[in-house]
């Protein structure tokens, strides 16, 4: 039996309007009570006359228990699920692929790239209500967090909680592009979109080439919208530990292959973006929202579970211990 006190209702409740008829036999019942001068056979011991008036109250108790049951179960208490239908050919999948390389926590963006980043990211997650979406991580080496899904909150959580420090050192662009155009190359949706987000350069010579994976995302009908990342001239970057363990920050110029992004991006008929500030970044992430225009509209589903059947077999089994206590009370009454 499912229930969820959350998503519990009543689908007719105005039958409740039927426990008004209590009133009437409440005041019945206490106006006649028992009835006076009963005669009480006199074979029966006085524990088996209080067994009796014990009796004669559960008779009158299960009638109002009997009552109660068949009117809330006339009044149809449910629970619900509430799910999305979507229909995946018109709908848009997008890949987020995300450098967290260790350079991600520079600081030229407030309060540095990688938390700005997730932050804008997650915002966008926020506004494609009716797209799925998937993560992929890369540094040295490329890893899928989260395959395309409808279920934005899995997309969120995991960018909560990117870490630099999780994968290979270094900076592979090629595989973290080539890693997204695998989940995406056999989506039946309408647009297939990579947003390929780094602030360097490619620096793992023998990782997929960038250009490459941009060729393979074209012949997959895949968009690709390149963002690099960092201000121009130089920043605060981690550059070594100290002998507490803890970043070392050094004022280092800021590489970025632009051009390499460039090409990428209009070789699969996107476009390539500089952020050189968080609000800047921002933008971007707004443009690409409004370039992207989903002509999905997600239905919602209403799943119920009854229990109205629950209440029924209840009222049965009460009449008939109803049906029983009355043919014992017969019976002891007929043996007098």
């Amino acid at each position: 039996m499912d229930f969820n006190f959350f998503n519990f209702e009543f689908y007719s409740p105005y039958f409740f309007l039927l426990f008004l008829i209590f009133i009437p036999l409440i005041i019945r019942d206490i106006r006649s009570g028992p009835k006076q001068g009963t005669a009480v056979p006199s074979t029966v011991r006085m524990q088996e006359t209080g067994g009796h008036k014990f009796v004669f109250f559960l008779l009158k108790f299960f009638k109002y228990l009997i009552l109660s049951a068949i009117i809330i179960a006339l009044a149809r208490p449910r629970t619900f699920t509430v799910s999305q239908d979507r229909d995946e050919t018109k709908g848009i999948d997008i890949m987020l692929s995300v450098d967290v390389s260790l350079s991600m926590l520079a600081r030229d963006l407030e309060p540095d790239r990688l938390t700005a980043l997730q932050k804008i990211a997650i915002q966008f997650v926020g506004q494609r209500p009716n797209d799925r979406l998937g993560l992929v991580t890369y540094s040295g080496e490329a890893f899928t967090k989260v395959p395309v899904t409808s279920d934005h909150q899995v997309v969120i959580d995991e960018l909560s909680v990117l870490n630099p420090l999780e994968l290979e050192p270094g900076t592979a662009i090629g595989e973290g592009l080539s890693v997204a155009v695998n989940h995406l190359k056999d989506s039946r949706a309408k647009s297939k979109v990579i947003i390929l987000m780094t602030d360097g350069v490619n620096t793992i010579p023998n990782a997929m080439n960038p250009l490459l994976a941009a060729q393979l995302a074209k012949g997959a009908g895949i968009k690709v919208y390149s963002v690099g990342i960092g201000t121009n001239g130089f920043a605060l970057m981690p550059t070594g530990t100290d002998i507490f363990g803890d970043l070392v920050f050094t004022e280092t110029e800021v590489r970025i292959d632009e051009e390499m992004l460039r090409e990428v991006a209009v070789a699969t008929g996107g476009k390539y973006f500089r952020a050189t500030s968080t609000e800047s970044l921002k933008n971007v992430y707004n443009e690409i929202n409004q370039l992207e225009k989903s002509e999905n509209q997600a239905a919602k589903l209403y799943n119920y579970t009854e229990f109205y059947i629950y209440f029924l077999w209840f009222a049965l089994g009460l009449l008939l211990v109803d049906a029983m206590l009355r043919w014992w009370q017969y019976k002891m009454f007929n043996q007098a």
